[in-house]
């Protein structure tokens, strides 16, 4: 999720500064930015000249000390694991090294960014920026007002959104907020599905592509935005939602045997490198 954001910064023509304590993490990211910019040039949307400016624009960061200059970085863009635990600590340290009037932001599915945004001095300068994966080719940001929120800050973040070339809807917190609550019932429903034998994993997901013209079904979807993820936002919406959003025991198989999707390199289906393996889907 951070590759696409990131991309999508630099192919608007700003400077964008990545972080990730993963020296190969970091590598890769640069690596995939480096061939959406090279897409968006065979398709003619960009020139050779602004893809490779938008890489001159780029810096790789495995502090966030030394990623954030308190003269010129006006806002984070906060995109770690779906933990509460992680986010606070992740916006904290942000929150220590920026001038005042700059903004956090976090890119949540489910949490509360008011609890997130008390960690750090600025609630008011503090808003949720929900992305879709892929960004590159999703124009949609749910922009998430805490409890604090300020007016301002959700005119600059909808002037941010603008500026990549996407379209915002603005939310009050609300566990799973509008599209992850749904979503997430789809994506739970599509796994009860394929453990019942209902139908194939090809098939399902196929069934929504055709029928309902979805971009891509819900289990690609899942292998795409890592099952970790989909089942920490199913158990935090199970808690605070109610019993509707209990996740499927398969999803929860997938997750303890280490099958998170693309990122693993196996989840729903088997990977190599970006491309899927036709037919491999789980079979039971």
């Amino acid at each position: 999720m951070g590759t696409g954001i990131a991309h999508a910064f630099l192919a608007s023509g700003s400077t964008v500064n990545l972080v990730d304590i993963d020296s190969t993490a970091l590598e890769a990211s640069n690596r995939r930015i480096r061939a959406i910019l090279d897409e968006g040039v065979d398709r003619g949307k960009l020139s050779e000249d602004d893809a490779r400016q938008g890489m001159e624009r780029l810096g790789l960061h495995q502090e966030v000390s030394t990623a954030i200059d308190s003269r010129s970085t006006k806002l984070v863009i906060e995109t770690v694991s779906e933990s509460t635990k992680v986010k606070v600590a992740v916006s904290s340290d942000a929150d220590a090294l920026l001038a005042p009037e700059s903004i956090i932001a976090t890119n949540t599915s489910a949490l509360s960014v008011t609890e997130i945004a008390g960690a750090t001095k600025r609630p008011d300068r503090f808003i949720g920026m929900h992305f879709f994966n892929p960004v590159h080719k999703m124009k949609l940001v749910e922009l998430v007002r805490g409890m604090e929120t300020s007016d301002e800050t959700v005119e600059r973040a909808h002037a941010w959104v603008t500026h990549i070339r996407k379209s915002a809807i603005t939310v009050a917190e609300s566990p799973g907020l509008t599209t992850s609550r749904m979503s997430a019932l789809l994506g739970n429903e599509a796994m009860y599905m394929l453990s019942e034998g209902v139908a194939s994993a090809e098939d399902i997901d196929k069934a929504m592509r055709g029928a309902l013209n979805h971009p891509m079904g819900p289990l690609e979807l899942g292998d795409l935005t890592g099952w970790d993820t989909r089942l920490a936002v199913l158990n935090y919406l199970h808690q605070t939602l109610g019993e509707k959003y209990r996740p499927c025991p398969l999803m929860i198989k997938l997750v303890k045997a280490g099958r998170l999707g693309r990122k693993t390199g196996c989840g729903i289906y088997r990977y190599d490198g970006e491309e899927r393996i036709p037919n491999s889907g789980i079979r039971l």
